[in-house]
């Protein structure tokens, strides 16, 4: 009322009707940008959380696919080249352990030929399975897993093993992550900023999403569990 006031005083007729609608304009503007600036981080966490939701798949597919790895040569892949040619070439050993009876021949010469048994473990090797079906049966998904699926075109995953030596034993180690700016590339810098500082219990901490660790012996991934699983 006071402004209106203050206009009808002392502004004169002719330009009632000019600044009448450039108060118009600055208040449609204001209540936009007070409407921005709760609309823009919900906006942007609805594409963060599909983006990173996408990301963390391939992640677990780079894990999935580390670990079969480990388990059939011992080791971590190096890159994604190696590890892409032992999906399409290798095999698990399917086996099966049986306990059972044989001769002793050292025990049985020290009691004069009377045979003497011991318990032995026998491993039958009973089948081979391709690595490829057992992790991605039909799919050629794995084919494309350096490849970073949403944010910036054609960015890949960063990956790296090597070895931690704990009490003189070698231990085999690996990572594999994306950089929340690649994936929020063309998303406000702002927000971008305050997302790379994230420390939460419900968010991704740190400035990337990854999984495994060159620092200490673990592989799980760094998300929270609403995305899926991290360990």
């Amino acid at each position: 009322m006071g402004l209106v006031w203050l206009v009808d005083k002392f502004v004169p007729s002719k330009l009632k009707p000019v600044l009448i609608v450039s108060l118009w304009v600055l208040i449609a503007f204001l209540g936009y940008q007070t409407f921005m600036s709760v609309y823009k981080p919900i906006q942007f966490n609805e594409v963060k959380n599909e983006r990173f939701a996408q990301v963390i798949e391939r992640l677990i597919d780079i894990r999935d696919a580390q670990l079969a790895h480990r388990q059939v040569t011992g080791v971590f892949a190096p890159g994604f080249d190696e590890l892409i040619k032992f999906i399409d070439t290798a095999q698990y050993t399917i086996t099966q352990r049986r306990d059972t009876l044989v001769l002793d021949k050292k025990m049985t010469k020290r009691y004069g030929g009377v045979e003497t048994k011991k318990d032995s473990t026998i491993i039958d090797t009973l089948n081979f399975v391709p690595v490829r079906d057992s992790l991605f049966r039909s799919s050629t998904r794995y084919k494309e897993m350096m490849i970073i699926p949403v944010g910036k075109e054609g960015a890949k995953f960063e990956m790296n093993a090597g070895f931690l030596e704990t009490n003189d034993v070698k231990i085999p180690v690996f990572e594999a992550f994306a950089n929340k700016d690649i994936i929020l590339h063309d998303l406000d810098k702002d927000l971008r900023v305050q997302e790379n500082q994230v420390i939460s219990v419900d968010g991704v901490n740190g400035n990337a999403i990854r999984v495994g660790s060159m620092n200490e012996v673990n592989t799980t991934g760094n998300w929270p569990k609403t995305y899926g699983d991290n360990d």
